[in-house]
């Protein structure tokens, strides 16, 4: 098995749709309701689930996903801005009415776990380990707390943290090293387990001891020292438990 070595990790930093919690298939399903009618309208291929998402949206901020997806079809639209209406032809516009789908999703259905995330994360702080939550979406703290796993991290920072301070999105390792901050912990002794391509290009450019890509079935090789199909293939060793008393 794969394994996290405590004696040379001191914190672990998990991206939460699609590795913590099970969102990042609601992520790309509400992305394709939007994505598909406008398509449509230019004679261009619909939202592939898989591969589209994963290639082109999966880890970036909401208007960056739009930009990127649509240069890869060829089609460049205006930015517009916030007050656009959801679904309008612009940057903006898109995003707000992906946004839309999305909370209206998790506010009908919830929010899932993935076990194996939360035996990990227990089995890490168990042992001591600091761990930390991060997404570019700006609805992460609500993820995470609507999946009851709030408690498991010591810090959370997410899409609208990036927003407030500033940070450029993934691939830019700025959302990853403002985590670790957080945790008083360098990045080189800090692990990043993600499954989407930007985040994992950011854990290697931001210089962190190791970096754990889950789900090895995507449609390019990540940029990872390990890669897992799932948290359940990572063990963890190099430090005894943390005992009460």
């Amino acid at each position: 098995m794969a394994a996290i070595d405590l004696t040379v990790i001191s914190a672990v930093v998990f991206d939460v749709d699609g590795v913590v919690t099970d969102t990042a298939r609601v992520h790309a399903a509400a992305w394709k309701r939007v994505f598909d009618p406008f398509l449509r309208g230019r004679g261009s291929a619909p939202f592939d689930v898989r591969d589209d998402y994963l290639r082109h949206v999966d880890g970036r901020p909401r208007h960056d996903g739009v930009r990127t997806f649509l240069a890869s079809r060829g089609i460049s639209l205006p930015e517009g801005d916030p007050g656009d209406e959801p679904g309008a032809a612009t940057v903006h516009g898109l995003g707000l009415a992906k946004d839309r789908i999305f909370v209206e999703q998790v506010g009908r259905y919830g929010v899932a776990p993935f076990p194996s995330a939360v035996v990990l994360l227990r089995e890490l702080r168990r042992r001591g380990c600091r761990t930390a939550a991060v997404s570019a979406s700006v609805h992460c703290r609500k993820v995470v707390t609507a999946a009851g796993v709030l408690h498991l991290f010591d810090a959370v920072v997410g899409g609208d943290d990036a927003a407030r301070l500033g940070l450029p999105g993934t691939p830019d390792p700025a959302l990853l090293l403002a985590a670790v901050k957080l945790l008083a912990v360098p990045p080189a002794k800090a692990a990043v387990c993600s499954d989407a391509l930007p985040g994992l290009e950011a854990a290697r450019r931001g210089g962190f001891g190791l970096v754990v890509a889950v789900d090895g079935s995507r449609p390019v090789e990540p940029d990872a020292d390990v890669v897992v199909a799932g948290l359940a293939d990572l063990e963890v060793v190099g430090r005894v438990p943390v005992t009460a008393g």
